[in-house]
């Protein structure tokens, strides 16, 4: 990549191309379990380089805010949450759901200041998350349930991971389907079995091929891709297939095991900085919010902070232990999500792709940065950003895992509703 496209690809503060590209899109601010209480404790949230409050008022209303309280700029994180209002506790101002001053207590009754409001954004509430928009308020684009959210009754859990990086090389990450056939070889283990399968500990897999034939298409979403892998049995007349799905500008659809599908978001804090959420679901099975979370190693407590920043972090080396890799553990890093970070962080806090030497497996890597970095100049030059007029529903799409006959075609496995044909 040149320089300038390296830069186009990655910049999302301020006026930046790609930053406009994401403000056609909602956002995910944070859990919808971080303000499950009305009146509760108000939330930071940082995104495309601004700070934000959430909070969840008597009414259960959520509300996005800018962090900063128009009066004199101190922070609405620390204010009282009551009474259908969030009330900075510098001089008593109180703001509602949509940014209008409700009280003043430090101004006389007819005050001209009573005319300000906080700038408020428009929210939703869907998939276990708060999302925001953060582009004109004149055309807010109608909101769309996400992937895993097909139904109410959708069994739904979540992994909210900070890194410390930008998020175009931890997108990279989620849609390279051959890295995880070395970096997450401990976790994901070849075996005798059908498909990949969830234990408590890893998921098997049916292939020992670390070497798969990726095949791509673009798409009016973003486009999918299939890596191709000979399978443990009958490799002659059958392929191992797994499909990933990216849904621009950040969700990705990766490949499923037999108990739950998976999805990831990777959103940009900043420049620099980017939020990993990553979302086990299934309509019938499914893993439990607790058990996703210890399966990825990704527990607040004993693997992160308050704030979703890792304890195993660049600085310690993600704790990396040399003798569990004397013994057999790969990369002796603990956890999925903790692997990833090691590469992605220390490619540094953004990646030089000019010095990139990209194979066949990078495929997917390429077709991602030609179709972004030409989406940023699109929207740049007045065009609607990528994925805005796509005629599919995210509901819709699905990523695929499986070992098929040889003569079938990927594709065929691209919809929720074609995987149920095929089958049936």
């Amino acid at each position: 990549m040149r320089p300038a496209d390296n830069e186009l690809l990655c910049r999302v503060e301020g006026d930046a191309a790609m930053g406009q590209v994401m403000r056609q899109h909602w956002l995910p601010a944070c859990m919808t379990e971080e303000v499950a209480e009305a009146d509760g404790a108000p939330v930071r949230a940082r995104l495309l380089g601004v700070d934000l409050v959430v909070f969840r008022d008597t009414k259960g209303r959520v509300g996005v805010l800018d962090e900063k309280c128009p009066h004199r700029g101190a922070s609405l994180v620390f204010g009282r949450n009551e009474n259908c209002g969030l009330r900075c506790l510098y001089h008593g101002w109180k703001f509602g759901v949509d940014g209008e001053i409700q009280e003043m207590a430090s101004e006389p009754a007819d005050s001209r200041m009573r005319n300000l409001k906080a700038r408020a954004y428009p929210a939703q509430e869907a998939g276990g998350f708060v999302w925001v928009w953060m582009g004109d308020v004149e055309n807010v684009r109608p909101f769309q349930a996400p992937a895993w959210a097909p139904s109410p009754t959708t069994k739904t859990s979540i992994v909210k991971m900070h890194a410390a990086c930008n998020w175009a090389q931890v997108l990279e990450g989620s849609i390279d389907s051959a890295h995880s056939s070395s970096l997450h070889s401990t976790n994901m283990p070849t075996a005798e079995v059908e498909g990949s399968t969830a234990t408590e500990t890893a998921w098997l897999r049916p292939s020992n091929d670390k070497a798969p034939k990726l095949e791509v298409e673009a798409t009016d979403y973003g486009f999918h891709y299939a890596a191709i892998r000979r399978p443990i049995r009958d490799p002659e007349t059958h392929a191992y297939i797994r499909t990933t799905v990216f849904i621009a500008p950040f969700t990705v659809l990766i490949p499923p095991n037999d108990q739950y599908n998976l999805a990831q978001m990777l959103v940009p804090i900043d420049d620099v900085n980017c939020m990993f959420y990553w979302v086990a679901w299934h309509e019938t099975k499914g893993i439990g919010q607790d058990a996703w979370r210890k399966f990825c190693a990704a527990e607040v407590g004993p693997d992160l902070e308050a704030d979703f920043t890792k304890k195993r972090n660049l600085a310690n080396n993600f704790l990396q232990d040399r003798a569990a890799m004397k013994a057999g553990d790969f990369t002796g890093i603990e956890g999925i999500p903790s692997q990833d970070m090691a590469m992605w962080e220390s490619m540094g806090p953004i990646a030089d792709r000019t010095e990139d030497h990209l194979g066949s497996s990078d495929v997917a890597i390429i077709q991602f940065r030609r179709q972004m970095v030409a989406a940023a100049k699109a929207c740049a030059a007045g065009e609607p950003a990528i994925g805005t007029d796509s005629g599919s529903r995210m509901v819709d799409l699905a990523s695929f895992e499986g070992v098929v006959s040889r003569a079938a075609d990927w594709r065929t496995y691209t919809t929720r509703h074609a995987q149920k044909a095929a089958a049936e």
